[in-house]
């Protein structure tokens, strides 16, 4: 059974993968992510752990560095957790929030993700991105 505590750290794992480049993102993203985690977000489905460190990868190459922090403490309970996220810009301005769902696994390394738009950047469409076939991982 996942408890509060090991919610808790896997919550400031995940935020450490996002705000981590190159070697040590893998390193984080070994430790906190099913191999086969679920993304779901508005821009489309992604599975694995190669397609999120893309993911990741692709926003930095299109808005810079940034830097991912809680709004506010997460919500806990049994093996999902709620956590309210914003995007902040190398000049400190906010890129967009958002609310991301985690489900943990049985080892306690997420699995699937559900990302909510709260906030969405300048000029965000969400209804411009259209139902994809998941990415697999290779």
């Amino acid at each position: 059974m996942t408890t509060t505590t090991d919610l808790d750290r896997t919550v400031e794992t995940y935020l450490a993968f996002w705000n981590a480049d190159g070697d040590e993102q893998r390193r984080i993203a070994a430790e906190v992510f099913a191999p086969d985690v679920e993304h779901r977000a508005p821009i489309g489905v992604t599975t694995g752990v190669g397609p999120l460190v893309e993911f990741r990868r692709q926003l930095t190459a299109e808005i810079g560095a940034i830097t991912v922090t809680a709004r506010r403490a997460p919500d806990l309970h049994n093996d999902r957790a709620r956590v309210p996220w914003d995007i902040v810009l190398a000049d400190g301005t906010s890129f967009g929030t958002g609310t991301d769902v985690l489900e943990l696994d049985g080892d306690g390394r997420v699995r699937a993700i559900t990302t909510f738009i709260d906030r969405p950047p300048a000029g965000f469409d969400p209804h411009a991105h259209g139902e994809e076939e998941p990415a697999r991982a290779g």
